[in-house]
């Protein structure tokens, strides 16, 4: 999913209107070179320690940014997945080592051909204002996000469900979605092909039951305080823009027994620097998300507080191939070539990221090792002299044009300081490029709604640990998430070949050959595959740091 743990809002800085900022080229010249890229950040002030009072009871957990929305047919970012994670319960849950476990559903079992899966619901379940949870809540919310009219941005997750695409392009009408309650405890679920990964996809927002009778009554604002109705560990309170959303436990919870945090806060914070002056006081539990180029002196300041932790994501560069020069290989593949990933990953982010030659992270399930750009193992000036030969060849530098970009980014002081260091190793190129920022809400909407770009910052944390959920970034028609549009019926068809191939193995060569298309071609340049980073409170307990970087509040206790 889109990654808000990289995507924060952070206060402008100068220029542009009120919610994007610009910095002219002649600005990015004037800053400070790759080497020295880091002297301009926010510096983080440490105190000698924590001064502020712990609230009994109230866990305020750093959160990156706010919700865009809390309908979690409408979601997309991580930010607002931690939040459903403990408002909301699918079938399927992730436990706090982000193990799966049963959910809703207190077990299921699988046909022989793997195609249909019967979920038995648990006599307990409630929704947060006493009725009970039904199986036809969830035929209802699972008609419901594939519903065109929901405009939902995650539809294509649920495309292994029997019908879902016809049902989401309009070919087909809801009854064609296989989903079915034969009664009331009862959750059929049939797939359009074996899915490996299809349990795990079950935890994902999009699988979240909404509450029918709500969603009718107040529509849009079935979301607000007091409106939402809710089947997780906690319902919603509170909601305050830029300070707060707060939620209470939800007595109503089948385990709620078990749930020792009785409320808990989620604070954005998309200024890191400011956030960590917080946690030093005091004020903040948890954070999800460091300052990579700080690392060093937040590990002699916190100690073992900072943990550190595997993560399945990438952070790369999409190109707007809807436009020239962008929808040329060469200029996308010269741009690729200029960039110091191991710079990156080691001055820029602290060795808190890992430098990326692939799409996909290493350590999926059920995929090969992935396939890695060309010219790795190249000195950087050879890299440097191909992507000037290439350049020259698509009719830019000495004797020809100069390429002038704009780049996108969403502001965070990891971000900007992304976007200083890779326009420093492009101006060794000649490239010249102008920053335009914002938060990370408009950030995103931009893109999804298709607006123009040349280059963007982009994000993407694996919703289940296999290489279609990276590969279907770039299928043509994911415009949600296909920001540049990019098209290629080759990729498209093996991608399709891949979908309906029974056979783990063959599947997986399947998809690397998707993935060694990509790679050639960098719609998306790749630039970093993530590790989990967080400051954990010594008053909280239970923490585990873990692959899917998940850590539902149920799971955590508090202590003073």
């Amino acid at each position: 999913m889109a990654d808000p743990s990289f995507a924060n809002p952070r206060t402008p800085e100068a220029g542009g209107t009120a919610s994007e900022r610009v910095m002219s080229p002649n600005d990015v010249r004037a800053g400070p070179r790759r080497r020295d890229c880091l002297a301009g950040a926010a510096a983080i002030v440490l105190g000698t320690g924590r001064a502020g009072a712990a609230p009994l009871g109230v866990y305020r957990r750093g959160n990156d940014a706010d919700p865009e929305t809390l309908d979690p047919h409408r979601s997309s970012t991580v930010a607002e997945a931690h939040i459903l994670r403990d408002l909301y319960e699918g079938l399927v849950a992730y436990d706090g080592a982000g193990d799966l476990i049963p959910g809703a559903a207190e077990g299921w079992t699988v046909s022989p051909d793997r195609l249909t899966y019967t979920f038995r619901l648990r006599a307990e379940g409630r929704w947060s204002n006493g009725d009970p949870v039904l199986a036809g809540d969830f035929v209802f919310a699972l008609r419901r996000i594939l519903n065109p009219a929901t405009a939902a941005k995650y539809a294509e997750v649920l495309f292994a469900i029997r019908g879902a695409r016809a049902v989401n392009g309009g070919d087909a009408p809801a009854e064609a979605l296989g989903v079915a309650a034969p009664d009331p405890r009862t959750v059929v679920l049939t797939l359009e092909q074996p899915t490996p990964y299809i349990l795990e996809l079950l935890t994902h927002q999009t699988a979240l039951p909404v509450h029918p009778a709500s969603t009718a009554r107040h529509g849009d604002a079935f979301t607000k305080p007091g409106n939402l109705v809710s089947n997780g560990p906690y319902r919603l309170v509170d909601m305050v823009p830029n300070d707060r959303i707060t939620l209470a436990r939800n007595l109503y919870f089948h385990a709620a027994a078990g749930v020792t945090i009785p409320t808990v806060a989620f604070l954005p914070t998309p200024d890191l620097a400011s956030a960590v002056r917080r946690y030093a006081a005091g004020e903040i539990d948890s954070l999800a998300d460091l300052p990579g180029d700080q690392m060093a002196s937040l590990r002699r300041r916190f100690g073992a507080e900072v943990v550190l932790g595997p993560a399945l994501g990438v952070y790369a560069l999409a190109l707007n191939t809807r436009k020239p020069p962008f929808d040329d290989v060469r200029v996308r593949r010269a741009l690729s070539l200029g960039l110091d990933r191991e710079f990156l990953g080691g001055a820029v982010w602290g060795e808190t990221m890992s430098p990326a030659y692939s799409l996909c992270p290493p350590g999926l399930d059920n995929s090969l090792p992935p396939p890695e750009l060309a010219g790795r193992e190249a000195l950087p000036i050879d890299r440097e002299e191909e992507a000037r030969a290439l350049l020259a060849a698509a009719g830019f530098g000495p004797g020809g044009r100069t390429l002038r970009l704009e780049y996108r980014f969403n502001s965070s002081d990891n971000n900007r300081n992304t976007a200083i260091a890779v326009a420093d190793m492009w101006r060794g190129l000649g490239v010249e490029t102008r920053f335009v920022y914002t938060d990370a809400k408009t950030h995103f909407a931009h893109l999804r709604d298709g607006g123009d770009f040349d280059v963007a910052r982009m994000s993407w944390i694996a919703d289940y640990s296999d290489p279609q959920n990276f590969l279907f970034l770039l299928e043509s028609g994911n415009d949600g998430l296909n920001a540049g549009r990019y098209a290629n019926p080759a990729f498209d068809r093996l991608m399709r070949e891949a979908a309906a191939e029974p056979d783990t193995a063959r599947r997986a060569d399947i998809l690397f050959a998707a993935e060694s298309l990509l790679m050639a071609e960098l719609p998306w340049i790749p630039l970093l595959h993530n590790r989990s980073k967080a400051l954990i409170s010594q008053r909280l307990k239970g923490y585990r740091a873990n692959l899917r970087n998940v850590s539902p509040t149920r799971f955590l206790r508090l202590e003073g």
